[in-house]
């Protein structure tokens, strides 16, 4: 039977292998423990964000069926009326993003603003001034920007 250790030399207890790392090298300080304070704040905080996001969602959802319903009423429907519905359907769509975690939550709230803008711009109609025409449609050209670095970052990291 041959002794698989034999051929092994065996290095001195005192001396050092020039591959082995001290072991306070590696060791890493214990992590402190959240106390049950902090736990129970975290806990009541994220149930508080659920909460008003199940509200926000449902107020939404309430408020694009009563346009909804006006745009029937009133059998007319216009281009404000379908950058509202755009609206309510970013606010539904950030709150889906929060529960399921697919996608950059922080792109959301730039569409909002970008779809606010163009419709105000489209509210304000031909009355408005042309320079704030061009600061209106500077600032979604900002928020265009960022949410596409927002995005591309997000791929990349």
């Amino acid at each position: 039977m041959i002794d698989k250790d034999a051929a092994v030399p065996k290095a001195d207890p005192g001396e050092a292998s020039p591959t082995a790392v001290p072991p306070a090298a590696t060791a890493l300080p214990p992590e402190p423990q959240p106390s049950a304070r902090t736990i129970l704040a975290g806990r009541a905080f994220s149930l508080a964000e659920h909460g008003l996001l199940i509200v926000i969602a449902g107020m939404t959802l309430l408020a694009a069926g009563t346009e909804i319903f006006r745009v029937v009423q009133v059998q007319e429907i216009n281009l404000a009326d379908i950058l509202l519905m755009f609206l309510y359907t970013e606010v539904v769509g950030m709150v889906g993003v929060f529960y399921i975690g697919k996608g950059s939550a922080f792109v959301y709230p730039i569409f909002i603003a970008i779809t606010a803008l163009a419709r105000l711009i489209v509210l304000q109609g031909k009355n408005m001034a042309p320079e704030n025409i061009v600061f209106e449609a500077s600032a979604i050209l900002l928020l265009a920007v960022a949410a596409a670095i927002i995005v591309r970052l997000g791929k990349h990291a």
